[in-house]
């Protein structure tokens, strides 16, 4: 069995759902389980809804019109989604009523997106031949717990998933909401914003398909931002761990989380685009092999540092500890850490956690002359490849690059064997230091 994920743009309109259509039905052999994100903008458009009906302005109708507008293209009867339809507009004249929108009531309200998608497509693929049916991903078993934005799937999960679709009609296709759940009281829930990804590998995960495929609108996963490095190219294979860390810092392809269930369960992730089906792609997988010393470079802006300078530091045991301890206690995720005997820096991309860490930390550390301080504006550039550490004298060659560029890396951080070299530059720095570490990477 083969679990495909659509995303946003490839399901934007009727365009669009054709070509999805032609995808699925030449994989109609593999048994796919279709995974599909809102149509896009919709989310987007739902979240904005209930935010401002939250701030006391009401405009369902808008949202409404779009996706009635892809409905019609797609040649649907007016009254499939008209029950949904009436559900959130109830919902947000609540919202609106009360005046405050809950992480429970956003979830519900961002659900629709892909519980619309799903019906308006299994419904345009029945009447263009190939017989399909809509699922919420809960009829799957897809039970999470209630942690509303950010939600996980309960243990009992695998087990239901493979009961479920044992049970589906051989001769349909599922097409299954991506990005929702719902705990055992009955609570919407969503497992974060572009979650689908998320979705797809654990159900592939849960029923043991033979490969999870990520349909977007790019040629797999790319040697750097096409949107910034206009020569930037596909990478043909590449390691788990090696997407993760792109995934993490920033790629624009992957869902951060989507890889840990393929992962676990050592199943291939086919990265490949809607728009040009015939392009191989990116294959992910446990032992691939990228002959190159580097695979690809990513960024993540928008990120601070927070520096702590004292000469407590010197020779003093547990100070490191008590400086994460507090970061721990205030949820501050730490990406980059730079250290010298009197000084650490780390980054983080949340302000209010590291603003109270900093506030912890303070009384620890001025009294006795030293300095507390963040530094906002500032992002981190990763170079990404499984030999980075076998090739003598890269570092220099990056960092030689980037000074060429007229680019100050304020903080570096390779661990041992690292397939990971960290940058932090400014955050108006990033474009060219990107574009010429693929010059010098991939093009010299």
């Amino acid at each position: 069995m083969l679990v495909m994920k659509f995303g946003g743009s490839s399901v934007a309109n009727r365009e669009q759902i054709t070509k999805v259509l032609g995808i699925v039905r030449g994989q109609a052999k593999r048994r796919p389980l279709v995974v599909s994100s809102a149509h896009k903008g919709i989310t987007d458009a739902l979240v904005r809804a209930a935010k401002e009906a939250a701030a006391g302005r009401l405009d369902a109708e808008t949202v409404l019109a779009r996706q009635r507008a892809v409905a019609g293209e797609l040649g649907c009867d007016a009254g499939l989604l008209e029950p949904l339809y009436r559900e959130l507009s109830d919902l947000l004249r609540g919202i609106h009523l009360v005046r405050e929108l809950s992480p429970r009531s956003l979830d519900f309200v961002s659900s629709f997106g892909e519980r619309w998608s799903v019906r308006v497509i299994a419904d345009f693929f029945r009447r263009e031949g190939l017989p399909a049916r809509a699922y919420d991903v809960w009829d799957l078993g897809f039970v999470t717990d209630a942690t509303f934005g950010s939600a996980r799937p309960l243990s009992s999960f695998p087990d239901a998933a493979k009961k479920a679709v044992a049970a589906m009609p051989a001769d349909e296709v599922a097409i299954v909401t991506g990005f929702v759940g719902k705990t055992v009281d009955g609570d919407i829930t969503t497992v974060g914003r572009n979650g689908s990804d998320l979705t797809a590998t654990l159900l592939g995960a849960a029923i043991g398909a033979e490969e999870v495929q990520i349909w977007s609108d790019t040629d797999g996963v790319m040697s750097a931002d096409p949107s910034v490095v206009k020569s930037a190219r596909n990478i043909p294979e590449m390691r788990f761990e090696e997407a993760a860390e792109l995934a993490y810092f920033g790629s624009r392809v992957l869902h951060p989380a989507t890889l840990l269930p393929a992962m676990e369960a050592k199943i291939p992730v086919r990265v490949l685009n809607t728009n040009r089906p015939e392009h191989p792609g990116t294959v992910i997988e446990d032992r691939a092999q990228n002959p190159r010393d580097v695979t690809s470079i990513a960024y993540k802006e928008g990120q601070l540092v927070l520096t702590i300078t004292t000469t407590r530091m010197f020779g003093e045991s547990g100070f490191l500890g008590r400086v994460f301890e507090a970061c721990a206690r205030q949820g501050v995720v730490v990406d980059v850490v730079t250290t010298s005997e009197v000084s650490v820096s780390l980054t983080a991309n949340a302000a209010e956690p590291l603003e109270r860490a900093a506030a912890e930390l303070q009384p620890l550390i001025e009294p006795q002359g030293g300095q507390v301080r963040i530094e906002r504006g500032r992002s981190i550039v990763v170079v990404v490849g499984q030999h980075l550490s076998r090739k003598p004298g890269l570092g220099a060659e990056i960092l030689g690059a980037v000074a060429r560029a007229g680019v100050n890396v304020e903080m570096i951080s390779h661990a041992f064997g690292s397939i990971n070299l960290s940058l932090v530059v400014r955050d108006e720095d990033v474009g060219k230091t990107a574009l010429v570490l693929h010059q010098v990477l991939f093009e010299g």
